[in-house]
């Protein structure tokens, strides 16, 4: 089993990886740093990920996450994924959701970590994936509401 941490560099998910690594202390579970990557610019340069002068590269922008996911936790694991695009008519936060849900059952995941901007304000907002990822009766899920 695994605690699966979404990672986006926010704050929250920083102290969501921080609380999953205490966490594994308790139980003897490894923990993994998920970001998800969405292919494109916008949303990208949206998150800070890239700037308006940078050119918009995965490779790149994982690189990044992977070296700040191990500056706050050196022992976790990392793993970045790109949505595929299953339908045009989903959003970026749907095709999120979906690929940490998907992850989560690869990994087998016994907790999900959520610290996203958008999860620690309220428990359900629009844009938020916290919702959706706890619906999934096959893990626990964490809020993390404060860094």
């Amino acid at each position: 089993m695994v605690l699966l941490v979404p990672f986006d560099g926010s704050a929250l998910s920083k102290a969501a990886l921080t609380r999953a690594m205490e966490f594994a202390g308790y139980r003897d579970e490894d923990v993994t740093a998920l970001a998800v990557i969405p292919d494109n610019a916008a949303y990208a340069r949206e998150r800070g990920w890239v700037d308006d002068a940078e050119e918009f590269d995965i490779e790149a922008i994982a690189d990044r996450m992977r070296e700040q996911a191990e500056s706050v936790a050196p022992t976790a694991s990392f793993r970045y994924e790109v949505p595929d695009d299953v339908s045009s008519m989903a959003s970026t936060t749907t095709d999120i959701t979906r690929t940490i849900r998907e992850v989560a059952h690869e990994e087998g995941a016994s907790v999900v970590f959520i610290g996203s901007e958008n999860a620690g304000r309220v428990s359900t907002p629009v844009c938020s994936v916290g919702s959706p990822v706890s619906e999934d009766p096959q893990y626990d899920v964490h809020i993390v509401r404060h860094s």
